[in-house]
């Protein structure tokens, strides 16, 4: 349909940050680890998500609410470390936010 082979579509799926290749929960979460992140923190962010949500980089909460997934790359060096859910940047993310910051998606 696509005219592609399947080499082709597997790259073009692993370019993009935002075409998942399998299923994602409700709320995709991606924390940013590019050297400004780290540099600023991203590391604690995502040990505390994981253990928060009850989940490893890649996988989906058992309710289904949530996808943590590592991102290479938000474009918000300036507001280092950067967490995005859906289509919503935050930053700079601290540990105490991120409580109010999972609230908000349902």
């Amino acid at each position: 349909m696509l005219d592609m082979t399947p080499d082709e579509l597997d790259a073009v799926a692993t370019f993009y940050s935002f075409v998942f290749r399998k299923p994602v929960g409700r709320h995709a979460i991606l924390v940013c680890d590019s050297i400004s992140c780290w540099i600023t923190g991203c590391n604690p962010l995502i040990d505390i998500l994981k253990k928060k949500l009850g989940v490893t980089l890649g996988e989906t909460t058992s309710d289904k609410r949530f996808t943590l997934l590592p991102i290479s790359c938000l474009g918000a060096c300036d507001r280092a470390p950067a967490v995005m859910v859906d289509e919503d940047l935050y930053g700079p993310v601290t540990l105490e936010s991120m409580d109010g910051i999972l609230g908000k998606y349902e």
